[in-house]
């Protein structure tokens, strides 16, 4: 059965820029241009991407969601300005071994500047940003997942202002890609490196058989004496982005200091109650 989307509306590419080195997997962020005055969103939120077909078993159209990495600006009339980071993506299939490239990361990486897509949203944001500047943010993420971050830390700092709450983020990396999500793009996660509310936390391996996520296992181990003390603060809101592992290697480092998985889970569904834990898993 086809699905129908009735909230969709025409992005124009505007950049496309390749962000990872050319020994790396391509890695691209895509400015798109949004000439809809009823087209708004807030930080933490997502679009989706419609890919024209025909596609296999006869699909019309092909769907995928990807999270906006920067923060609002002050529009230009009706014009929206938003960017996505797309990995170009191939799949193995289980049975022939065949590689078959990804639908909407290809149709996306392939794109010029000048050329028209079709976007659904913006959808909701499962983050909940305080308001308050007192607020602690701990941010913990890997790849890909955690564009969402660049404009959260845009928007407290350059949008908002005067925050005064402390801003951490742990993130592991491979190969110093992931910082290349967040800074080398345009600059301006450097830019709060010297504030003193804000610190990020990268650990990047030289161990070829280390990946993203052990790399994050290990930043957190380095430092989780600082996120547990954070934890303890009842300012301090928690978001995570990435894979389930991200998720269950973050509970297993606290479940340490908590003492217990049992005293970890109590802990934790109290921060969920309190509508200051939040999680936006990739699988």
């Amino acid at each position: 059965m086809e699905l129908e989307y009735n909230n969709t509306c025409k992005a124009v590419i505007t950049d496309s820029r390749r962000i990872s080195p050319l020994e790396t997997d391509e890695v691209r962020a895509i400015d798109l241009r949004i000439d809809e005055a009823a087209f708004r969103f807030r930080e933490g939120q997502s679009i989706g991407v419609l890919v024209p077909g025909p596609h296999s078993f006869g699909n019309k159209e092909h769907h995928r969601y990807y999270s906006i990495a920067n923060a609002r600006e002050a529009s230009i009339e009706d014009e929206v300005n938003i960017q996505i980071i797309v990995r170009r993506c191939f799949y193995i299939d289980d049975v022939s071994g065949e590689q078959y490239p990804g639908v909407a990361s290809n149709y996306l990486c392939d794109a010029k500047p000048g050329d028209s897509i079709t976007i659904t949203g913006p959808y909701k944001s499962v983050f909940n940003i305080p308001k308050e500047p007192e607020s602690n943010m701990l941010m913990i993420g890997t790849g890909t997942g955690i564009a969402p971050f660049r404009a959260f830390i845009q928007h407290v700092y350059k949008n908002q202002g005067d925050w005064r709450g402390k801003v951490r983020l742990f993130f592991g990396d491979k190969t110093g890609l992931d910082l290349r999500y967040m800074n080398d793009v345009d600059k301006d996660l450097a830019n709060y490196y010297t504030e003193d509310t804000f610190k990020a936390y990268q650990s990047i391996s030289n161990r070829y058989f280390m990946n993203a996520n052990e790399a994050l296992e290990q930043t957190m181990e380095d430092n989780a004496e600082e996120a547990w003390e954070m934890l303890q603060d009842p300012k301090t809101y928690v978001f995570i982005a990435g894979s389930r592992k991200t998720s269950d290697l973050l509970n297993k480092t606290l479940a340490g200091y908590a003492g217990s998985t049992e005293k970890w889970e109590n802990m934790k569904q109290k921060l969920q109650a309190e509508n200051r834990w939040s999680e936006l898993i990739y699988f």
